[in-house]
């Protein structure tokens, strides 16, 4: 766990882009939501290791909105039962029920419809407001805190050494 949190404040605090780390946390999100072994969550691990991501952030934001979604469990199960009733969307079920892949999806569960949906349509806020609020950590926030005896004293400790490690920066003094 350290290994992964020194990963993710080296990332924060590299060169590497804002949008890997927003793009990860957002696609975090969306398969911590939902459950582990579903179609979907596999197309997302697809896409994650597809594409240029932060492997550290996509994992902890996963293992955060996972323990999230049990506090968010009602609003879910709401959302997917509003949408599987909705009368004006029983064809579409109708049809798309009828083909292997849905049913295989499991998207007739009023929990996994639920968390794809919102996770779906609460990614693209959660992506734009963490690019922004890494851009705004990295410009002010990490030169603030670099100033305090706190940080220097953690620069001497057992977890700044694995940061440096995982980093490449070796053992700093």
């Amino acid at each position: 766990m350290f290994t992964l949190l020194a990963k993710l404040l080296n990332a924060l605090n590299s060169e590497s882009s804002t949008r890997q780390i927003s793009l990860a946390i957002a696609l975090g999100f969306i398969v911590g939501l939902s459950p582990i072994f579903t179609l979907h969550n596999f197309v997302f691990l697809f896409v994650v290791l597809f594409l240029r991501v932060n492997i550290g952030g996509f994992i902890l934001a996963w293992g955060f909105f996972k323990g999230l979604s049990y506090l968010l469990s009602s609003l879910i199960v709401s959302v997917g039962e509003s949408l599987l009733n909705a009368e004006s969307l029983h064809s579409l079920f109708d049809m798309l029920y009828q083909f292997s892949l849905f049913k295989l999806a499991h998207l007739h569960h009023t929990y996994t419809l639920g968390a794809l949906v919102l996770g779906c349509i609460l990614a693209i806020p959660l992506y734009f407001v963490c690019n922004y609020l890494i851009e705004k950590y990295r410009l002010h926030v990490k030169a603030f805190f670099e100033k305090f005896r706190i940080v220097k004293a953690l620069k001497a400790s057992k977890f700044y050494r694995v940061y440096c490690q995982v980093s490449g920066q070796g053992e700093m003094s």
